[in-house]
């Protein structure tokens, strides 16, 4: 059964922040909201496969959004669990198939970003033949989902130092995911879709965070057609979205943004003249957080 939509962060969660005393830059007193961080080690059936930093909430979801995304679970597993431990900081993923992934894991590597991602050497070999669906965008949407995301309460209005990804149906924000790392928050949300079976052809994809290589990857394994950014890319990140053809937006702050993959798919019906610039509030944390 699909929870309610939609699914929005909860920046009052005690478990998510802390508050902790400093001083300011005239030498004053002060306490801020800080954003916890967490690790979280994921297993599949009885193989460890990695250790992730998160701030700790949807365990569930990253655990099975991150080996989807890895390609370790297959579009038709069947899991028969999974078991969170809270006090061991694991979560175990169990499928009826039987998996070994010992080759895949060593063959791990870094990538760019914050809270260091981690992506598998061949994660490239899903991308091949692959063609997502040539959906249609509405700038009018662009615009209403900016609207909405960036005044929806959030661990990053409360604290920043944190990611966001927002899956949307048309104008419509359906599951809000955080984390520190964007690659984390993209998980959830691919994890969210394969645990309640959410189908990708109608769907946008707006995140917080860069336009890198594995976020472009990430999005096009999940088969969502649109990927929309407040921030800008990575010159392999648009090449990938050509490739594969992803409508890739970016640097989508109140009036403006850029397209640099699909405008053939972007309908303007929507006068940019006629939308409001971004909040101050907002142009503030995005500065502080680079």
């Amino acid at each position: 059964m699909l929870p309610d939509y939609p699914m929005l962060p909860d920046p009052t969660d005690p478990r998510l922040t802390r508050r902790i005393a400093g001083t300011d830059h005239t030498g004053a007193s002060t306490e801020i909201s800080v954003v916890e961080e967490r690790p979280l080690t994921i297993f599949l059936n009885s193989q460890e496969i990695v250790t992730a930093m998160t701030i700790g909430d949807y365990p569930d979801y990253l655990a099975l959004g991150f080996l989807r995304n890895q390609g370790m679970l297959l579009n038709d597993d069947t899991v028969t669990g999974v078991d969170y431990d809270e006090e061991l900081e694991t979560v175990v993923v169990r499928t009826a198939r039987e998996t070994s992934y010992e080759d895949k894991v060593r063959k791990k590597t870094r990538t760019s970003g914050c809270a260091v991602g981690t992506v598998f050497g061949d994660m490239m070999e899903g991308l091949e033949g692959l063609r997502l669906p040539a959906a249609e965008v509405r700038t009018s949407w662009l615009y209403a989902l900016a609207k909405e995301i960036n005044t929806t309460p959030s661990l990053y209005l409360e604290a920043g130092a944190i990611h966001g990804t927002v899956l949307c149906q048309r104008e419509r924000p359906l599951v809000y995911m955080e984390d520190v790392g964007r690659h984390n928050a993209v998980d959830k949300i691919a994890g969210f879709m394969f645990r309640h079976g959410v189908t990708p052809e109608d769907k946008i994809l707006y995140t917080t965070g860069r336009l890198t290589s594995e976020m472009v990857i990430k999005t096009a394994q999940m088969g969502i057609p649109v990927l929309v950014s407040r921030s800008g890319f990575t010159a392999w990140g648009v090449e990938i979205a050509r490739r594969v053809g992803l409508t890739l937006v970016g640097r989508m702050r109140g009036q403006r943004f850029v397209c640099l993959s699909g405008e053939e798919r972007l309908i303007r019906d929507a006068d940019p003249a006629h939308e409001a610039e971004e909040a101050s509030k907002h142009r503030r944390k995005a500065a502080q957080d680079g």
